[in-house]
């Protein structure tokens, strides 16, 4: 990481030069982890890319997606193909959002601005991770776009209520917690390099551990703003969200990064959408790298889907203009992907046009690009 005082951020619309520049560079994704991976020191790149101890559940959330295969059908009108989505009632490019990675200055000057500003130009939400230096009303500069602010408790309920003030003034539309960090995990990619992370020195992690259904209940009795609860991983803790009256269950492991020998997540998204019955909405994140997941997660019951190290990556390879052109490829391969199942839409896609096989990769994190060479993404 670079230690110099960067310029005060762009906060204007991405130059058409540089959206030029960056589709000329990359033309296919694992060109942007490349990319991402020269531009990265040693220990910034492993804090990414790893995941706690083994790294089991790492793997298991990419093997999860590679064990389902699809059943297309034909002979239908492909002509026109829908992309879009909905995220809570706000119509979405892709049924995609940026997930809330802590510290994302890490990897551009003004990383979460640089990242709102993609979300914005593209048409998909930014969760913004309160783990970092850039204020969230920095980001709320950037116009247009849906924000989410994203909360690890640090403080007490006065703290919170302060918190959640200012991100409705300052317009945000929707409001998360994070409930699978209690304890912080033993990210041995980490310990290995001797790299302590300076956004783990903020005081107040025990309200974390302390955080509670009571807290979740108190939330909806104080604020009047959509709460999305992420971390859920099990049937039962979906239904609590849903009877609290969460907007959103957000399925999630932490991308791997918390509890090791979890599920893959896109294996515990089907009984957490059978518990929620329709009474919420659904997101999921955790191995995501292409469009193809995209329709695995919608055809299993999800809303939306998060991606994370590709949203690092597109910063690290380009900023701004670089995020643009990861959400660019998604959406290519996501239009081709509906077209050759025979669908127009989203709104079409349902279990029937997957199934369960096996994966032919050993997973891991880049697995799904295999002209990514290992040198490509180790150090």
């Amino acid at each position: 990481m670079n230690d110099a005082t960067p310029a005060a951020p762009d906060l204007g619309a991405i130059p058409q030069a540089d959206l030029d520049r960056v589709r000329d560079e990359f033309h296919v994704l694992h060109e942007i982890v490349k990319r991402a991976r020269v531009n990265l020191d040693r220990n910034t790149w492993d804090y990414m890319r790893g995941g706690t101890e083994s790294e089991t559940t790492v793997k298991r959330n990419r093997l999860a997606f590679d064990k389902i295969g699809f059943r297309p059908r034909v002979l239908r009108d492909m002509r026109e193909v829908d992309t879009s989505g909905d995220f809570l009632g706000t119509k979405v490019t892709l049924p995609l959002v940026l997930c809330p990675v802590g510290s994302l200055e890490s990897f551009a000057a003004h990383g979460p601005v640089q990242a709102m500003r993609a979300a914005s130009h593209y048409g998909v939400p930014l969760f913004l991770s309160s783990v970092g230096t850039v204020p969230l009303e920095d980001v709320a500069k950037i116009e247009g776009g849906t924000k989410v602010f994203c909360l690890y408790k640090r403080g007490d309920d006065a703290w919170l209520d302060d918190i959640v003030a200012r991100a409705v003034d300052h317009g945000y539309q929707s409001f998360a917690i994070t409930v699978d960090s209690a304890w912080y995990s033993r990210r041995e990619r980490d310990m290995a390099n001797r790299f302590v992370k300076p956004w783990r020195q903020v005081p107040g992690m025990e309200f974390q551990k302390a955080l509670n259904w009571k807290d979740v209940e108190r939330f909806k009795k104080t604020h009047d703003i959509p709460l999305i609860l992420k971390g859920i991983a099990t049937a039962e803790d979906a239904r609590m969200a849903v009877e609290h009256g969460a907007e959103m269950v957000f399925v999630s492991n932490h991308g791997g990064r918390q509890l090791d020998h979890g599920l893959g997540a896109l294996d515990a998204l089907p009984e957490v959408v059978d518990a929620v019955a329709g009474r919420a909405k659904i997101a999921v994140d955790g191995g995501v790298t292409r469009g193809s997941d995209i329709i695995k997660a919608r055809a299993l019951g999800a809303d939306v889907v998060g991606i994370g190290r590709m949203l690092c990556c597109g910063l690290a390879a380009g900023g701004a203009a670089g995020v643009v052109r990861v959400l660019e490829l998604l959406e290519e391969e996501v239009r081709i992907d509906l077209g050759l199942l025979g669908l127009n839409s989203f709104d079409d896609i349902d279990g029937r046009y997957i199934s369960y096989t096996t994966a032919v990769e050993p997973a891991h994190v880049w697995s799904q690009y295999p002209l990514l060479a290992e040198d490509d993404y180790t150090y």
